[in-house]
């Protein structure tokens, strides 16, 4: 990814249980004209140093010293898919003036409802009792929709291989920390800044009502609403995913 620092930047933030690889494809098309960085959140990927606090207002404190650490001290466009947008929120919550764009790729401001929270707490044993390997074996083919999840097999693939190598540790202290999170709609309502809500009409992870109900409360929302995706729009139309995001990058950083 490019890194010249005095360019406008795009930050990626990636998912629960993948890395910053899951962006690889996705951007290399990319215009030369912006700076891109994906950093690996706390116990993902390479980042493997051990983690006290996977709240996502830890891993937003993760990413603004990451940014800092880039000398990055201007806004950035953040770039989220499904926990990285939950982290993006925190981040927006508390450091607003280091949020030039948002775009929450399968990724909602709303917090768990008790069900999702039990249903966090049912895969943290089982992931404890039979390993992460076995999780993902089951956790990733039903995020596809269904008529991508026999046709996208390297992406799938891809995505159990990242998953697979990530610690039991990340993925239980995750899922707590995913399950903690408060509601945030106010962000989205408040943002000084675009907003780009992608949604998949077959998203189990995060209801498609939900997701057209939110992109409505930036004052300056865009949205890409996907009839042939599931919750993860990167993988399965990247096509117009990236057409969205690159639109939103030019009404963020003009010409």
């Amino acid at each position: 990814m490019a890194a010249a620092p005095n360019l406008p930047t795009i930050v990626f933030l990636h998912g629960f249980a993948e890395s910053r690889e899951v962006w690889t494809d996705f951007t290399r098309s990319f215009p030369d004209g912006y700076r891109l960085l994906a950093p690996n959140l706390p116990g993902h990927g390479t980042n493997l140093a051990p983690v006290p606090d996977f709240s996502m207002e830890a891993q937003a404190r993760h990413v603004i010293d990451y940014l800092n650490q880039k000398g990055c001290p201007e806004p950035v466009l953040l770039v989220c898919h499904s926990m990285g947008g939950y982290v993006a929120l925190a981040l927006a919550e508390r450091w607003p003036q280091r949020v030039a764009g948002l775009a929450l790729v399968n990724s909602t401001a709303l917090a768990d409802t008790d069900e999702k929270r039990q249903n966090r707490e049912k895969n943290i044993g089982f992931v404890e009792k039979h390993g992460v390997a076995k999780f993902m074996e089951s956790f990733v083919r039903p995020l596809f929709a269904p008529v991508n999840r026999d046709k996208l097999t390297d992406a799938r693939g891809l995505l159990e291989e990242i998953g697979k190598a990530t610690p039991v540790s990340t993925i239980t202290g995750a899922l707590r920390g995913m399950a903690a999170r408060p509601e945030r709609t106010q962000v989205l309502a408040n943002a000084k800044y675009p907003v780009l809500m992608v949604a998949g009409k077959h998203d189990v992870a995060v209801h498609f009502e939900d997701a057209v109900r939110q992109a409505a409360l930036p004052a300056e929302g865009h949205a890409l609403f996907l009839e042939g995706s599931g919750h993860l729009a990167y993988l399965e139309q990247p096509e117009p995913t990236r057409r969205a995001v690159l639109a939103l990058a030019e009404a963020v950083f003009g010409e």
